[in-house]
Parts: structure tokens; C-alpha cells; sequence
């Protein structure tokens, strides 16, 4: 029971709905379609109407036949019931082809919606939530959020028939009706009982769905690594487990849900026996005809199959509740970014304060703890220190994706809180280590952050980078396909593509994760040159990774756990002996020309 269970709890940022807050919000969804939910309505009234008449004509013809009229009554019924069975079936697929339309666009706003969800949480909301089980949500709950739509039809059209078949019941025999819906209370209480049942094992099926969902997206981003190191059966005992688990789960959702019919079936099976006996007594004793008999027990199955879907519904339903439960968590999570304002930005200058600020992804452990720098207007400054010193975070701050707790970060004298966040992150250019591209062309990567930009616009801020010599390289030239992520180009193209893409955006401040840190000694030269370029006339925070950087900045800042240690130009750090030394020491002497392997560590004040 462990083993099924393990990892199935609850994401930080779910809830739980009661169902009628979860009827109402999904009510609020149906609300614009009220049109065609009235022309559904009125097909369904009809449909109902239709086929609680079937028995009553039948009834008319089982005492035609006692009666030995059906000679000249026959063609006359038998057109009726063929009639009634061609309305219905007008009337049956017109509800469908509305219903279907219905359901198609509430779940189409659904999804649009949880997307848009999706894209406005914070950075902080994909390091913690795997991205398989975020896909689930706004894909697979999103299509079993449908079954709510379609049960409600059905119940409308279900309550309606046990309604006219009530009042056929209550004209032919109300001493037989009325023992007729003493068994409801048994029917509604099981139904009660199995829809806590089945709420649980859906919520838990959705979960380990999105389990499945989520190690598959992992062991795709990673096919190649896993490859390399000949560790598909690794990976294959890894999914297997959680595989395994998803079956039992949905296997003890689909017994809660297989369970429910055969027992309201076996409880009306009971109730239908008893009516036949009673019925027959009564029939033998001149206190109802044949017909009307035939018509009362016609109207019992009719009536049977309705009120145990009713019940039944309430634990189908479940799953649909369960998964707009899921999808409405995900666009209720709170934000932790959170703006205090929305003040114009226009074109920073660009210098950068931080003042008593203190950040952690744990708030109880903070890696920034009353941390002051001050990075004025246009200035280049590179972030070293060991790791975990902080670097990435400073920019992960500067760029908006994390809410520091305590403090303040100014932008030209504006609380970084107070400016309007989109206009702000636009004035941001950052270049990861290893950048992503969209599937396209090498053109449209480019243009992404302005989609207005013009083939010459993009033209020129690719020549801008490492002289456009890159671009002779590309099988097409810019209209060269990329690939998924990027994979048809090599890592050092794809951070050529990234920096054109910054000289389009044209950012008033630059966080570069070091761009030439995973790349060939030719391709670093040409990035050397388009960072020439990308870095002129901009605030620029530089995590750095190779010394050509480092020695060119206007000031390089050390870290040491979320400290400032030593800040100064290269050449003056280096000569200090400290903190700096030790880092140079360690990451960049080997790139220095002085370098020779095994002479030890380079003498303070070297190169």
C-alpha cells in the first residue's frame, strides 16, 4: 500500500475546492454559451418527453390487443412509435452536436486560460514543479475536465426523464409509485458512499499520471546523455516503478468505478422483482389492466436506469471535479514575485542597487544575507567566487525571477517592486550558459524578442556578432533550420544566435551567464567580438567562466557565500594575493598564455 502511495502527495501549490465552490467556478465557464445551452436544454426537455411516451403508446396497445381493437388501432400505433423513435433521434443529435460544441469551447477557455497561468508564474514555481506535471494539467485534466460538461448534460436529460416518468408512474398506480421511490433513498445513499470513494482514487490516478507524464519528459530531455553513458536499462528500472504504480492506481479507480453499476443494478433488480409481484396480484385482482400494468413496468425500467445514472453520476463526476480541481489550483497558485506598482520604466540608465538585501530559495536558509553593491550606469562587472557563492543569484534578482525577503533593489533610484514588470524585464537581456531556441529558423530566433523586426534589422545584428563569418557556416544562412531546442546547431552557434538576439531586443542592462564557456577556441574569438559589441553602452553583469572576460571588465566583484570578499580591477586583485588569487588560481590560471602544466599554483602578481 506504500509502495502504490509513495509520491502521490499534493503539490505545494494545490488546494482543495468544496464542490459547490467547484460547480460554481465551473459554471462561470458554461455562462457565456448560455444560447446554445438553452437550445440543448429545450432538445433534452424534448428527447425526454419522447421516450417517456414510448411506453405510454405501447400501454395503448396491450389494451387494444385485451380488447381486440388493435385491427383498426394498429397502423395508428405504429406510426406513433415510429414516430416518437425518429424524433428522438432528431432530438438526441441535435443535443449532441451543441453539446459537443459546448463542452469543445469551455474546454478550449480552460486550457487557454491554464496556459496563460502557466506563463505569468515565476521562475521559482518551474525550479520546484517538474515540467511533465504542469504539461498534465493543462492537458490532461483539461480534456477529462470535459466529462463534467457531458455528465451535466446527461444529468439534465436524466432528471428530467425520472420526472415524466414519475408522473406516469403517479397516474397509473400511486400505491405502486410511491413503493417505487422508497428505494431512492438506498439508491442516493450508495451513490453518496461511492463518490468519496471515487473522488479519492481519481485525485490519486491524475497524480500518478502526471508522474508517468513527468519522468517521460525528463528521460526525452536527457535521452542523450543516457545514451552516451549506455544507460537505457537504468532508465527503463526507473520508469518501470513508477509505471507500475500508475496501474495500480487507475486499476483501483477503475474497480470503484466498475463496482458502483452492478450494485445500484442489484438494489433495483430487487425493487423491480417486488413491483412485478405486486403488480401481478393486483392485475389477477381487476385493480389495473394489462395495459396499464405493461405500462407501469415499462415505466420502472425506464425510471431505474435514469435514477441509478443520477446516482452513479455522483462518482463519475469526480474525476471531472478532481481534474478541474487540479487545473484551477494551477491558476489560483499564488505569485511570488509579487510588483507593489506599475511605474513606466522608458530607457533605464541602468545603475543597480542593492541595499540590505536578503534572498533565500529556502526564506530559512538565505544565501544573501544584508547584502549591499551598488553597479553604476554603463559599467561592466563580473561575479567570481566558488560555487554556490551566490553569482547566479544576484542575477536571477537583478532580472525579476526571484522575490528577495528583506531589503531593497533600486533601479536608477526606482524600487525594482515598483516598476511595471513586463516594460522592466523587456529593458533585461540575459544569455544563459547554455542558451534555448525555439523550432524555426536561425532568423526567427533572432527576431523573437521583437517579432517586428525587419529581415535587415536581423541581418545586421548577426553580421554584428563576430563579424558575420558564423553565418557562412549555417547550410542555409539565416534561414537555416535549428532544430528542436537547437540541436541542429552546434553549442557555439547557438550562443551566436543569442547574443544577435540581444542586439534586437537592445536592453539597457546585460546578465550574461559566460557565453564562451562551452566553446571551441575560434567560436570563443567570435563571441569575444559579438560581446564587444552586445556589451557596449550597457549595465553588464557578467558570471564569469574564462579569463578573457575577466581581465577586460571595469570591475570584478568576489563572492564568497553571498559576500562581497574583494572587489577591484584584474590586475590589482591579482597582485593583492586574496581572495581573488585563490579563485584565479583555481579556475583561470590554466588559460592564462604564462601557463605551464605542473608548475603549481602562478606566483601572486603574475599573469
Amino acid at each position: 500500500m506504500g509502495f502504490i502511495m509513495d509520491g502521490l502527495d499534493a503539490e505545494d501549490y494545490d488546494r482543495t475546492y468544496n464542490d459547490r465552490d467547484l460547480l460554481r467556478r465551473i459554471l462561470s465557464y458554461f455562462r457565456p454559451k448560455l444560447g446554445p445551452m438553452l437550445l440543448v436544454a429545450g432538445m433534452i426537455v424534448l428527447l425526454s418527453a419522447s421516450q417517456a411516451a414510448v411506453p405510454a403508446i405501447g400501454s395503448l396497445a396491450v389494451d387494444a390487443i385485451a380488447d381486440g381493437t388493435i385491427g383498426a388501432a394498429g397502423p395508428a400505433l405504429v406510426a406513433a412509435i415510429l414516430g416518437t423513435g425518429v424524433l428522438s433521434w432528431v432530438f438526441n443529435y441535435l443535443r449532441q452536436k451543441h453539446s459537443a460544441q459546448v463542452t469543445g469551447d469551455v474546454v478550449l477557455q480552460l486550457r487557454e486560460d491554464a496556459f496563460d497561468a502557466v506563463l505569468a508564474r515565476d521562475l521559482s514555481f518551474y525550479d520546484e514543479t517538474p515540467s511533465g506535471r504542469i504539461v498534465s494539467r493543462v492537458t490532461s485534466d483539461t480534456d477529462d475536465f470535459a466529462t463534467v460538461s457531458t455528465l451535466t448534460m446527461d444529468l439534465i436529460s436524466q432528471v428530467l426523464m425520472v420526472g415524466f416518468v414519475t408522473v406516469l408512474l403517479f397516474v397509473r398506480s400511486a400505491q405502486l409509485a410511491l413503493m417505487t421511490l422508497l428505494v431512492v433513498p438506498v439508491v442516493v445513499g450508495l451513490a453518496l458512499l461511492f463518490r468519496r470513494m471515487a473522488r479519492i482514487s481519481t485525485r490519486r490516478a491524475q497524480r500518478s499520471l502526471s508522474r508517468v507524464n513527468a519522468n517521460l519528459q525528463e528521460t526525452m530531455g536527457g535521452i542523450a546523455v543516457a545514451k552516451n553513458f549506455r544507460q537505457e536499462r537504468q532508465v527503463y528500472d526507473e520508469f518501470r516503478p513508477i509505471n507500475q504504480q500508475s496501474y495500480q492506481v487507475t486499476l483501483r479507480q477503475g474497480f470503484v468505478f466498475s463496482t458502483i453499476f452492478p450494485v445500484l443494478f442489484t438494489v433495483a433488480g430487487l425493487a423491480t422483482v417486488a413491483l412485478v409481484q405486486l403488480g401481478g396480484a393486483r392485475v389477477l385482482a381487476g385493480g389495473l389492466t394489462a395495459g396499464e400494468w405493461y405500462l407501469f413496468l415499462q415505466s420502472v425500467a425506464l425510471f431505474w436506469f435514469p435514477l441509478t445514472s443520477i446516482a452513479a453520476f455522483w462518482s463519475q463526476f469526480q474525476q471531472g471535479l478532481s481534474a478541474s480541481e487540479r487545473v484551477f489550483a494551477l491558476i489560483d497558485a499564488p505569485p511570488r514575485v509579487v510588483q507593489t506598482d506599475a511605474r513606466p520604466v522608458g530607457k533605464p540608465a541602468g545603475r543597480i542597487e542593492f541595499r540590505g538585501v536578503t534572498f533565500g530559495y529556502d526564506p530559512a536558509s538565505p544565501v544573501l544575507r544584508d547584502f549591499d553593491l551598488t553597479i553604476a550606469a554603463g559599467e561592466t562587472v563580473a561575479l567570481v567566487g566558488h560555487t554556490g557563492a551566490g553569482k547566479s543569484t544576484l542575477s536571477k534578482l537583478i532580472t525579476r525571477f526571484y522575490e528577495f525577503q528583506e531589503g531593497s533593489l533600486l533601479i536608477d533610484g526606482q524600487d525594482i517592486r515598483s516598476l511595471e514588470l513586463g516594460a522592466y524585464r523587456r529593458q533585461i537581456g540575459a544569455v544563459p550558459q547554455a542558451p534555448f531556441l525555439f523550432s524555426g529558423t536561425v532568423t526567427d530566433n533572432i527576431r523573437y524578442p521583437r517579432p517586428e523586426a525587419s529581415d535587415e534589422e536581423v541581418q545586421r545584428a548577426a553580421a554584428a556578432v563576430g563579424g558575420g563569418d558564423w553565418i557562412d557556416a549555417l547550410p542555409n544562412g539565416l534561414l537555416t533550420d535549428v532544430g528542436e531546442h537547437g540541436r541542429a546547431l552546434s553549442m557555439g552557434q547557438r550562443q551566436l544566435v543569442a547574443l544577435a538576439r540581444l542586439l534586437i531586443q537592445d536592453p539597457a542592462i546585460v546578465v550574461l551567464d559566460e557565453a564562451t564557456a562551452s566553446v571551441d577556441p575560434l567560436t570563443e574569438a567570435q563571441i569575444q567580438e559579438g560581446l564587444d559589441a552586445v556589451l557596449a553602452g550597457r549595465t553588464s553583469i557578467v558570471i564569469a567562466h574564462r579569463l578573457s572576460t575577466i581581465e577586460h571588465v571595469d570591475r570584478i566583484i568576489v563572492l564568497d557565500h553571498g559576500r562581497i570578499v574583494e572587489e577591484g580591477d584584474h590586475a590589482t586583485l591579482l597582485a593583492k594575493g586574496g581572495r581573488y588569487c585563490e579563485v584565479y588560481n583555481t579556475y583561470f590560471r590554466h588559460q592564462s598564455p604564462n601557463y605551464r602544466a605542473g608548475a603549481g599554483f602562478v606566483a601572486v602578481g603574475q599573469g
